[in-house]
């Protein structure tokens, strides 16, 4: 029997060992530092919206305190322009009660019923006014302050120092801390200062 003729491999072609290709997934020390980029980026958006949050708030509390010393402005002064009207009244009568004289008053009963009439009106109308915060300003032999006191005129008072008020010719009046009407006065001066006005701003 004819055993066919084995050939022998054909052993002429080059091994070639295999091509290492890069892996896909990234490394390790990537993937951190992509991580560490991603909070880096978070943390600044986080610090960004607290920033946004507390102005918001700081802002919302700022309208808060405007609105209420608003209210409260409009509580202590609602009634300035009815008090400034008032204030005519109460001067009128203090003017009523200047006019009775004394000898008057004493020898005619009738007289000095309206006279006391009159005189607790006032008193009445005053403590009124200070139960809603305005207050009446009579500042004889007070030191002249041009906040609060108009000056009409100087005339010399040798025994008075330069600068006070010796005259009220209108008093005045403040509504809590505003002025509602300056007080029209006469303030002593040196006698080489006499005739001139002094500071009449009010």
């Amino acid at each position: 029997m004819i055993m066919p003729e084995i050939m022998p491999e054909n052993n002429d072609e080059p091994e070639t060992d295999a091509v290492a290709t890069p892996s896909a997934e990234p490394s390790a020390e990537a993937m951190v530092r992509a991580l560490q980029s991603l909070l880096e980026v978070k943390e600044q958006e986080v610090a960004n919206l607290k920033d946004q949050s507390l102005r918001a708030l700081a802002e919302v509390e700022n309208t808060r305190r405007r609105f209420e010393r608003e209210q409260a402005d409009t509580t202590k002064y609602a009634v300035t322009s009815f008090a400034r009207d008032l204030v005519h009244v109460v001067e009128n009568l203090q003017r009523a009660c200047d006019a009775i004289d004394s000898d008057a008053r004493a020898s005619q009963p009738a007289l000095e019923s309206i006279a006391v009439g009159v005189e607790m009106t006032m008193k009445d109308l005053l403590s009124s006014f200070e139960k809603h915060g305005i207050i009446r300003i009579d500042p004889i032999g007070a030191k002249f302050d041009h906040n609060l006191h108009q000056a009409v005129s100087q005339v010399p008072s040798p025994d008075t120092p330069a600068g006070t008020i010796i005259q009220v010719l209108q008093a005045g009046y403040k509504i809590h801390d505003r002025l509602l009407r300056p007080a029209m006065v006469v303030v002593a001066s040196d006698t080489a200062d006499a005739g001139e006005r002094v500071d009449t701003r009010a």
